[in-house]
């Protein structure tokens, strides 16, 4: 129960970090997010990718378009804001930090 308990917190940890790096590749659609999540084995459902894409929104770092669909009602694509492309320089720098501090600390472990 603890490891479980430790690896969703890690998971939770690092996820709205991955969900701005997919963003930043360009304009798309909230189902992509969650393909592009999976390939990278990070299993994320609407329920959870929803309520993250709300707050990153009303924290000013997404904005999004509603794009006309030929299969149904229009969609809504994110793209990064200014502000939030400044944020992600910050957290990318500070992801290199924590992995050279995590690998540091695990190398040589048996």
């Amino acid at each position: 129960m603890l490891v479980e308990n430790t690896q969703t917190q890690m998971r939770k940890g690092i996820l709205e970090y991955c969900i701005l790096c997919v963003i930043a590749k360009g304009e798309i659609y909230a189902s992509d997010i969650i393909a592009e999540l999976k390939k990278a084995q990070l299993l994320v459902v609407e329920g959870t990718l929803y309520p993250l894409l709300t707050r990153l929104k009303n924290n000013g770092l997404l904005s999004y378009n509603w794009v006309e669909s030929t299969s149904g009602p229009p969609r809504k694509y994110y793209v990064l804001s200014p502000e939030g492309q400044e944020v992600l320089k910050h957290l990318d720098k500070t992801w290199q930090e924590l992995f050279f501090a995590v690998q540091t600390s695990i190398e040589g472990r048996k």
